[in-house]
């Protein structure tokens, strides 16, 4: 995100002999490629050349060649390695005669990056020292195993700014630009600084250890003898040797720090000063994610009222009320849906045909004429009906392909006298998308009705009725268009039980589950992280929280989890997510909500109860879905809450509660949370919350999660973090700070 923007000759000399090896060799180029994303690539501003060298320096492009970042980056990965031996001294011999190839005058300033692991072949002190009396700025950057003292040499002053480590990329790129702007570059985006941290370099050094003392034979002064003696024996032996040094980086304040995303939005830097925000559905009325109720989806609406006996009066016109009070809010000028009304009791009509009216007015005129009717309560007399008659009159009903999706609301407070589930079925068979709207005890029916109890939506009493206006807006709008957690920060893990209960068949049914929920998630680091733990007697991790960073990454590596079969063991499970999966060590996240869903057949629950409650004391959601008959009691002491546990009938309607099971893990993912849970700090360090943001007390080790040891000289430190950073583990194992939605600062 932080660019040098000046004019400015950049050149890298890149070390492609036989001691760095083809492997290392593409680390090199990848590195040059990140170091690029902190250049303004331009021909006014900032130009790129590279020089491979071994045994002799070759020319891969001179600075005028390329003059954008995506070309120069595309060339970079074309670089071939050539091998050799490493003379470093011939390279810069080479850059003092030719000096920068397609570079500008001597005007515009020079930077030199060296990328090698230091072990030239020739000499490199007296050139090194010519170079920078050219006021040519040097960076010396090691690869693989550096011998760091010639990289030293080589740097310019002040040495430390000068040398990075080409293993943590992201991290060096930083320290180039911490470096850059002091001299070189335009100033630093306001509000950022520059700061220094400890840091450690490490390479590999061949030493010569005493192996022990042997006997030997000597020569003696008499002729013909010889002497019996103790003699040592030495051996080379290779040892990772670890320098204490002084890094720096640039940390600057985060656009989303004042958290300007409302109604569970997520704040998405956009550069230093700007964001935007990823709203969730029915939201996003403003930039800031004020609630949104026009409908901007293409749909065919068509209202069903209860119009009976049952009803009452006094509920018809509460319906009237709603179905007005609703309209007005979501009915624009230009609104692209088609609305129509029909009330049934013995019979049907439908007064209001569907797209009747393209305006707000004439269509509030008509709703207002509709008369209460009495009589009996044939609801699914009614279904069919509208299943045959409902849209006719759509202009688009002709042409099937080029239709609108169909949507029938159904507003009813009274049980139906004929029965409902076959029709109701026969209606989704016809493609026919319904919605039930009732008091709560109607619940039951209207999910047999949709078929989903997602799709029904329940009031308390009669004003709770239009509280559901954005609710029954976003269902309308989710037609085709599952709504999901994209916007939301979540940490979710799924836990499967893969035992002999469960069998293979049904194992998969259950893995084909977690395949279809993943879909509804955005998974990257700054939204959502998906985890996968199967178990039998014991928990397995299919993969971790920060191991995969696309859905199509995620969907494959499900695939891969495996039946385990034996007896089930739902405690292991859950004691394995809170000691190895749910931690900052492996990728979980502060400041983001946490949930765990434990799908099972009721096996092996019995003891899963205690480390169900330590994941909700450390803020994890523990969501319990249950195939089939199993003990209610024990299964509510794991989820902790009738609102966490789904029980579900077979395994076939498993994936009709998909949408119930994702929507309340969305609801809870806008739940406020505490930083310090779990625990963020390593080491034993302790979390102490301060305002929107915490910070670690380490003892005897040091950083912003206690996860550097503390070198002599140094005492520990605790540092306040934001909410929202995190950590993630580098390939080299040492911890480095990575961007998450919403926190407030990045290194």
């Amino acid at each position: 995100v932080m660019q040098c923007s000046a004019s400015l000759d950049v050149l890298f000399l890149l070390d492609g002999s036989y001691s760095i090896g083809k492997g290392s060799f593409e680390r090199s180029k990848h590195f040059a490629g990140k170091l690029c994303d902190a250049f303004d690539i331009h021909p006014d501003r900032i130009r790129v050349g590279m020089i491979q060298f071994g045994s002799t320096p070759h020319l891969e492009f001179p600075l005028d060649s390329y003059l954008t970042k995506q070309d120069l980056k595309e060339r970079i990965k074309r670089v071939v390695f050539r091998g050799g031996s490493t003379e470093t001294g011939r390279a810069l011999k080479y850059i003092l005669h030719k000096g920068f190839p397609g570079g500008r005058n001597s005007s515009v300033p020079q930077v030199l990056i060296i990328i090698s692991d230091g072990k030239s072949q020739d000499s490199t002190a007296i050139p090194a020292v010519q170079v920078k009396e050219r006021h040519i700025m040097v960076f010396a950057v090691g690869i693989k195993f550096p011998r760091w003292e010639e990289l030293y040499v080589l740097a310019s002053e002040p040495t430390e700014q000068h040398v990075l480590f080409a293993g943590d990329a992201n991290d060096a790129a930083n320290g180039l630009y911490s470096t850059l702007p002091g001299s070189v570059c335009s100033t630093i985006a306001p509000g950022c600084k520059v700061e220094s941290h400890p840091c450690e370099r490490r390479t590999l050094e061949t030493v010569k250890e005493l192996a022990g003392n042997y006997v030997c034979w000597k020569g003696s002064e008499q002729p013909k003898a010889v002497q019996a003696s103790l003699c040592p024996f030495y051996r080379w032996k290779k040892v990772l040797i670890k320098h204490p040094s002084r890094c720096f980086r640039t940390v600057c304040p985060d656009p989303c720090d004042s958290q300007p995303c409302q109604n569970g939005g997520t704040c998405v830097p956009e550069g230093l000063d700007k964001y935007h925000c990823l709203c969730p559905v029915g939201y996003g009325g403003d930039v800031h994610c004020a609630p949104k109720l026009r409908l901007e989806c293409s749909v065919d609406l068509l209202f069903l009222i209860d119009s009976s006996a049952g009803v009452t009066l006094e509920g018809f016109l509460r319906y009237k009320a709603f179905l007005k009070r609703f309209l007005q809010a979501v009915m624009g000028q230009d609104s692209p849906m088609n609305v129509g009304v029909a009330q049934y009791n013995n019979h049907v009509r439908i007064p209001i045909e569907v797209g009747q009216h393209k305006d707000a007015f004439s269509l509030m005129k008509s709703i207002d004429a509709l008369n209460f009717s009495g009589g009996g309560t044939l609801t699914g007399r009614a279904l069919q009906y509208i299943a045959q008659h409902g849209f006719r009159s759509s202009p688009h009903f002709a042409d099937e392909q080029d239709s609108f999706p169909r949507v029938v609301v159904l507003l009813t407070d009274s049980k139906s006298q004929d029965s409902v589930a076959k029709v109701a079925k026969y209606m989704r068979d016809q493609d026919l998308f319904l919605i039930g709207v009732g008091s709560s005890f109607m619940r039951a029916e209207l999910t047999k009705v949709t078929g989903n109890p997602r799709q029904t939506i329940v009031y308390s009493d009669p004003q709770d009725l239009f509280n559901r206006i954005p609710q029954l807006q976003r269902r309308i709008c989710s037609v085709d268009n599952p709504e999901g957690c994209q916007a939301q920060s979540l940490d979710l893990v799924f836990a499967v039980d893969a035992s002999a209960g469960v069998s293979l068949e049904n194992f998969l049914r259950l893995r084909g589950f977690v395949r279809s929920s993943s879909l509804h998630f955005s998974i990257n680091r700054d939204v959502t992280q998906i985890a996968l733990v199967v178990y039998g007697s014991k928990a397995q991790t299919v993969f971790a929280l920060d191991t995969h960073r696309s859905s199509a990454a995620v969907l494959q590596a499900i695939s891969q989890a495996s039946f385990l079969g034996g007896s089930a063991s739902a405690g292991s499970a859950l004691l394995h997510i809170f000691g190895a999966v749910m931690t900052v060590q492996k990728g979980a996240r502060p400041g983001v909500n946490k949930a765990v869903v434990v799908l099972t057949n009721g096996g092996g629950m019995e003891e899963a109860a205690a480390p169900a409650q330590q994941l909700r004391h450390d803020g994890v959601l523990v969501f319990v879905v249950v195939v089939g008959d199993a003990q209610r009691d024990v299964l509510l002491r794991v989820a902790g809450s009738p609102e966490y546990l789904v029980h579900v009938s077979s395994y076939e309607d498993l994936q009709h509660y998909q949408d119930l099971i994702i929507e309340r893990i969305c609801e809870e993912a806008k739940s406020p949370v505490n930083l310090c849970k779990p625990n963020p700090c390593m080491n034993q360090g302790v979390c102490i919350l301060g305002p929107g943001s915490y910070r670690c007390e380490c003892h005897g080790w040091e950083g912003p999660h206690c996860e550097s040891r503390v070198l002599r000289g140094d005492s520990p430190r605790s540092l306040l973090l934001p909410s929202h950073a995190h950590v993630q583990r580098s390939s080299g194992g040492l911890q480095h700070f990575s961007r998450a939605s919403g926190h407030t600062k990045r290194h």
